[in-house]
């Protein structure tokens, strides 16, 4: 299972800045990847895993702006179709199970 999560964060004074900013360094800190800006993704071995990911996720989100989570299983994140320019690239694999980063 992969839990996305896709943010719009205001970016307009210097402490929403701060506010964006640390949100997406703590996505990091949890082993997210990003894979466009505002959107990141994690690999969980299951829903329990992708709920209790969640839960922290909702403790440090910002007090403004839109944030979304949400859960894809493996067959769907297969079927991710992903081009640079007009050129296709290869469908991303699944991670093994004990895939170290």
């Amino acid at each position: 299972m992969w839990l996305v999560v896709l943010f719009d964060l205001p970016v307009g004074t210097k402490k929403e800045r701060k506010a964006a900013s640390g949100f997406r360094l703590k996505l990091l800190d949890l082993g997210f990847e990003m894979t466009q800006f505002s959107v990141y993704l994690r690999f969980c071995a299951g829903k329990e895993q992708a709920e209790s990911y969640e839960r922290k996720i909702e403790q440090f989100m910002p007090a403004s702006g839109k944030v979304h989570i949400m859960a894809i299983t493996d067959k769907q994140y297969e079927n991710i179709r992903t081009y640079r320019g007009r050129k296709r690239e290869q469908s991303p694999q699944n991670p093994n199970q004990f895939a170290l980063f």
